[in-house]
C-alpha cells in the first residue's frame, strides 16, 4: 500500500516552487474603529467588503501613477482629510465638498477626478482599498449635492503619492485625503 502522507523532502520542494513563482502572500485586512461610539456601522472599512486585487502589481497594471509630485497637480478644488484608518466624511469635510459641489455646479464643462490617498502605514493593498472607499465616499457625496455622477471619475494611489514623508502624526494626516483634479472639457465645433 503507498503512502499517502508527502514526504518532508517533497512538501519543502513544494514550498520553495511557490517561493520562487512570486506567489503572493494572501492579503491582511485590518478593520477599521469607529471614531464615535455611535457611529454607523456602515462607516467601517469592513476587511473584505471591497474587492482587492490579488497583488499589487497586478492592481497596477491597470493604471500608470502619474510622474507629476501630488503638490503640483493643483486644481479649483480643496482637498479633504480624514482620520486614521477611516473613509467617513467628518463635518468638516463635508462644508468643503459643499464649496466644490457649488464650483462643479457653476463650471459645467469640467470633470473632476477623485484621488484617494492613505498615509504610508499599513500594508499596500489595504491602502489602495482605503484610498479607493474615501475616493468613493466623496463621490457619493458630491452626487446628493446635485453633481452628475459622469462627471466625477474615482481612483485610488493608496500610500504612492504622499505629499509628506516623515514617519510623524503631522505628516500622516496631510497624507490621508482626497485630491481632485479637474479636468475641463472644451465642446467639439
Amino acid at each position: 500500500m503507498r503512502n499517502r502522507w508527502i514526504s518532508p523532502k517533497l512538501g519543502l520542494v513544494f514550498v520553495a516552487l511557490l517561493w520562487l513563482t512570486g506567489c503572493p502572500p494572501p492579503p491582511t485586512s485590518k478593520p477599521l474603529a469607529p471614531s464615535s461610539p455611535g457611529a454607523e456601522s456602515a462607516q467601517r472599512a469592513p476587511g473584505r467588503e471591497v474587492s482587492q486585487p490579488s497583488s499589487l502589481e497586478a492592481f497596477r497594471r491597470g493604471r500608470e501613477i502619474p510622474s507629476v509630485p501630488p503638490t503640483s497637480r493643483s486644481s479649483a478644488l480643496k482637498d479633504i482629510y480624514f482620520d486614521f484608518d477611516r473613509y467617513n466624511l467628518r463635518p468638516d469635510t463635508r462644508e468643503t465638498l459643499k464649496a466644490n459641489a457649488a464650483w462643479l455646479k457653476a463650471n459645467p464643462s469640467a470633470r473632476a477626478e477623485i484621488e484617494g490617498h492613505a498615509d504610508d502605514r499599513g500594508t499596500n493593498e489595504y491602502n489602495l482599498a482605503l484610498g479607493a472607499r474615501r475616493a468613493q465616499a466623496t463621490k457619493d457625496y458630491l452626487t446628493t449635492l446635485g453633481v452628475s455622477s459622469d462627471r466625477l471619475s474615482t481612483i485610488s494611489y493608496g500610500e504612492e503619492l504622499p505629499v509628506c514623508k516623515e514617519k510623524m502624526e503631522g505628516c500622516w494626516t496631510k497624507n490621508r485625503r482626497v485630491h481632485f483634479v479637474t479636468i475641463t472639457v472644451r465642446p467639439s465645433s
